[in-house]
């Protein structure tokens, strides 16, 4: 797990150098102007969670959860990645965090 945690910090921080990243709440949590989305590892995956994920358009169908805002990917192997269009929905909710 610790590669996908990883890979999927390279990609968040790489979305702007005003990312900051917190451990917290038993992952790592990522914020620009306020934070966007939290990183946080189990025993069979690594979930890839958004505050504001029900606001996201889920263009792919892979967001989870049927929370009033909460979305999640789950991911199991460093095909997720790609396979589930992470970058696609990180970009999406970078720019919706950054919005007044």
């Amino acid at each position: 797990r610790f590669e996908l945690v990883q890979a999927l910090r390279q990609i968040i921080l790489g979305l702007s150098p005003s990312i900051s990243e917190e451990v917290k709440y038993g992952g790592i949590l990522f914020a620009a102007t306020k934070p966007f989305c939290g990183v946080f590892s189990y025993a069979k995956h690594v979930s890839l969670e958004f505050g504001e994920g029900a606001s996201l358009p889920d263009q792919f169908k892979v967001l989870e959860g049927e929370g009033k805002f909460r979305r999640h990917i789950k991911l199991s192997s460093g095909q997720d990645i790609s396979g589930k269009h992470v970058r696609e929905y990180l970009t999406l909710a970078f720019k919706a965090s950054s919005q007044p």
